[in-house]
């Protein structure tokens, strides 16, 4: 385990909590099913048991207030099919998308770019999508379910036809693909893939390995919380997002990150809100 699991962060998430004052009136009306899946350190997921910088400081602030979070493991794919169908009262973390906002109320929580990701070597530098659709000779693995947008979406699609890309269920799988040699890249947070990588023996030494290359494509957006509007209702959303902001403005977020990742990652891919 890393540092991260220290007595010392949770000790920082549980004095956020003690000094949050209480919300006026503020109380969830039932308990706040929040399906997640492993994304890094954000997300740490151990069989049954659900742990990480959002459940811990979800599950702390939450008992300051009266809002008690049962969170459960599902690949991500399913997580955002239940999102949309309103079974999940929240998606987290997650970059904002015009197609989660029909289903959803947005709570940004900080700054986030995804990066093209690979393991350092000689090939020359790729500077855009296009110059990654014509390199034909790169594999490419992505999570299924992780949105970064249209242009996002619009690479995936056209990876696909060339034959080159590679759907996986989680970061973990694509950990073990690139470790392998099976794939050549990937796109999604660097935190993310360093996260599991730290974490987890059979690709144990890949976060000290990689190479990160930012596409402008895939500009600096949001990342946060999405609220559900199907299943939650006015008052609860109120709550919680709330909840939500104050913890976007507390920095505590931005601590966790610090306390399990190198700077390096945190420059390239994560700033405060």
């Amino acid at each position: 385990m890393t540092d991260f699991y220290s007595g010392a962060w949770r000790r920082s998430v549980a004095m956020l909590a003690l000094a949050l004052p209480s919300l006026a009136g503020a109380q969830c009306s039932r308990d706040i099913h929040v399906p997640v899946s492993a994304i890094g350190a954000s997300v740490v997921i151990n069989g049954a048991s659900v742990s990480g910088i959002y459940p811990d400081l979800l599950r702390s602030m939450g008992a300051k207030v009266g809002c008690n979070f049962i969170f459960s493991p599902v690949p991500r794919a399913r997580l955002e099919a239940m999102f949309e169908a309103g079974k999940a009262d929240m998606l987290i973390p997650a970059s904002s998308t015009l197609r989660r906002d029909q289903h959803g109320l947005f709570i940004p929580l900080m700054g986030n770019r995804p990066l093209l990701i690979s393991l350092q070597g000689a090939r020359a530098p790729i500077n855009s999508m296009q110059e990654l659709i014509e390199r034909r000779e790169l594999r490419v693995a992505l999570v299924r379910g992780y949105d970064y947008g249209a242009s996002y979406q619009a690479l995936a699609k056209e990876l696909s036809s060339q034959g080159r890309l590679f759907y996986e269920v989680d970061a973990l799988s694509v950990a073990r693909l690139m470790q392998s040699g099976f794939i050549d890249a990937t796109i999604m947070g660097p935190t993310i893939l360093a996260g599991v990588a730290q974490n987890d023996a059979r690709v144990y030494g890949l976060a000290d390995r990689l190479r990160m290359e930012a596409l402008p494509e895939l500009p600096w957006g949001m990342s946060g919380v999405y609220l559900s509007r199907k299943s939650l209702t006015p008052d609860d959303q109120a709550t919680l997002r709330e909840l939500l902001e104050k913890a976007g403005r507390s920095g505590v977020l931005m601590e966790g990150f610090q306390r399990h990742h190198r700077q390096e990652l945190l420059t390239l891919s994560i700033r405060p809100r």
